[in-house]
């Protein structure tokens, strides 16, 4: 019977002995951040979200007005249609309304420019005898050059939209065109961003600013969550570096639903002297190194409805 008694003993000691000793950490769930900015200057008109809410990538979440953008995107409407108009006369000459205005505008100056032939050839015999000044005379001769010109210029503007621009204006007008859509297309990018969209799926977690109040450029209007970016968090001193590597899988403790999460070790990497501590109270001597352990779950559906920065375990081995 003390053999038996002795043999059972010896049993459970050996039991007792088989089960590692563990040592428990605490960490928090994170969740990378995404902070949603203005790039130009505008007054909220329109807020479509509200804390809390869950947006997927390309969500329209604000509406800014911008009344600068607005004038000069008619600007640049009203040249687009001016340089094409343009380009297109010289491709195709004028219309008939354009035509007759000339054709009436030539007659004008085929007009002036007789009267300027006549009144030089009478004051030009006048002159060979002594009857008029040099400089009568001369003052009528630039007019009479300045009536030819005229006239000549006309002629060619005529012959233009008849039978076409040269090379030269036509390349001049469509580089006008090009100038002028360009132009066009830089304000209408301003003017998309009048609309302040979600970059990618995410969870809003903050909206600093209400409808009515001006947006600057670089400031924080929206603020969230990533949506399946869950990671844990643990701090650890470098005495216990060794119970941790690298694809390491291990099993994380939720404590506030008391439920567990599979996953694997991502990244171990030191910190600062003054990193934030994700381990409440970790127990370590001052001149040790604390490094950060991050855990990405196996699963990453199991932590879609988990919350950031609530506490979780990990077991270690002592």
């Amino acid at each position: 019977m003390k053999k038996i008694y002795l043999l059972l003993v010896v049993v459970i000691s050996a039991v007792g002995c088989g089960k590692p000793k563990t040592e428990v950490i605490q960490g928090k769930i994170e969740r990378g951040q995404i902070g949603i900015v203005s790039k130009i200057p505008g007054k909220i008109i329109e807020i479509r979200i509200q804390e809390g809410d869950f947006v997927k990538k390309g969500d329209t979440l604000a509406i800014l007005d911008i009344p600068e953008v607005d004038a000069k995107k008619s600007q640049a409407e009203g040249a687009v249609q001016s340089a094409k108009a343009q380009y297109d006369m010289t491709l195709k000459g004028a219309t008939d309304n354009q035509l007759k205005q000339l054709e009436a505008k030539q007659k004008a100056l085929k007009e002036q420019y007789e009267l300027a032939q006549k009144s030089i050839n009478r004051l030009s015999n006048m002159l060979k005898d002594s009857l008029v000044s040099q400089q009568m005379y001369d003052e009528a001769f630039a007019k009479y050059q300045g009536a030819q010109s005229q006239y000549l210029a006309v002629q060619a503007e005529i012959s233009d939209v008849k039978y076409g621009a040269r090379i030269e204006q036509q390349k001049m007008a469509f580089g006008q065109q090009e100038r002028a859509l360009g132009a066009l297309q830089e304000v209408s990018v301003a003017d998309s961003e009048r609309y302040i969209i979600a970059p990618q799926d995410m969870t809003v977690e903050s909206i600093t600013l209400k409808a009515g109040e001006l947006a600057l450029p670089g400031y924080t209007l929206i603020s969230g969550t990533i949506s399946e970016s869950t990671y844990f968090r643990f701090t650890i001193p470098e005495s216990q570096l060794s119970k941790v590597q690298k694809g390491q899988e291990v099993t994380v403790n939720i404590v506030y639903n008391k439920s567990q999460v599979k996953g694997k070790v991502i990244s171990v990497k030191a910190l600062g002297a003054y990193a934030n501590i994700a381990t409440a109270y970790p127990d370590y001597e001052i001149q040790e190194s604390l490094f950060e352990i991050k855990i990405s779950p196996v699963d990453i559906s199991q932590t879609k409805d988990l919350f950031a920065k609530t506490t979780v375990t990990l077991e270690l081995l002592k």
